[in-house]
């Protein structure tokens, strides 16, 4: 190849306009080069980057101790007994699941779309996308949440001194149902034994 370039520019007439013609195809190629470079840099700049934060996909399962740390039973059970006729009452409350914590996350997601194309025409396209999820928490470790869901009261059942009196019974369940919410055939009131 040394050889053709050597004889090519041996010609002294012609040494000029070959050396002329030698540049003008050497620009020509640098700026077909620097167009297909150019493009594909455009193509990769439809990188992005968000950061944010968002609510946990995950649920993080607690005891109710742990969330309520003022006992709904406990609490029932001291104002059924200032009722009047009531006296000593017990209460048991279940429940359709344990408390939830939905904790907060920190969200770092990127994509990228990269064109490529080859000589012969053809054309691909690759797309990707990378997330990651840290749960946020406090400087001492605590996780921070964004709520926290009480289990929903399936059903009651109450023993109480004063139960074998209608009217006391009627309003036992009235007021467990006004508290809890649930329905007054899931609400089951018994005299108290011995």
């Amino acid at each position: 190849m040394l050889e053709k370039i050597k004889k090519i520019f041996s010609n002294k007439e012609k040494r000029v306009e070959n050396l002329i013609s030698f540049l003008i195809i050497l620009v020509i190629t640098l700026i077909i080069i620097n167009k297909i470079l150019n493009d594909d840099k455009n193509k990769n700049d439809n990188f992005k980057n968000e950061v944010g934060v968002e609510l946990a996909n995950k649920e993080i399962q607690v005891s109710n101790e742990d969330i309520n740390s003022d006992n709904l039973e406990k609490r029932l059970e001291d104002i059924l007994e200032k009722i009047s006729g009531v006296g000593k009452v017990s209460v048991l409350l279940t429940y359709s699941e344990s408390s939830t914590l939905v904790p907060i996350y920190n969200v770092n997601s990127s994509s990228s779309t990269i064109e490529e194309k080859d000589t012969s025409g053809g054309s691909r396209i690759t797309e990707t996308e990378n997330t990651e999820k840290d749960v946020i928490t406090d400087s001492g470790s605590n996780i921070i949440t964004e709520k926290i869901i009480k289990p929903t009261i399936e059903g009651a059942i109450i023993t109480a001194q004063g139960a074998s009196n209608a009217n006391i019974k009627s309003s036992i369940i009235s007021a467990v149902e006004a508290v809890t919410g649930i329905a007054t055939h899931k609400i089951q009131v018994f005299e108290m034994g011995d």
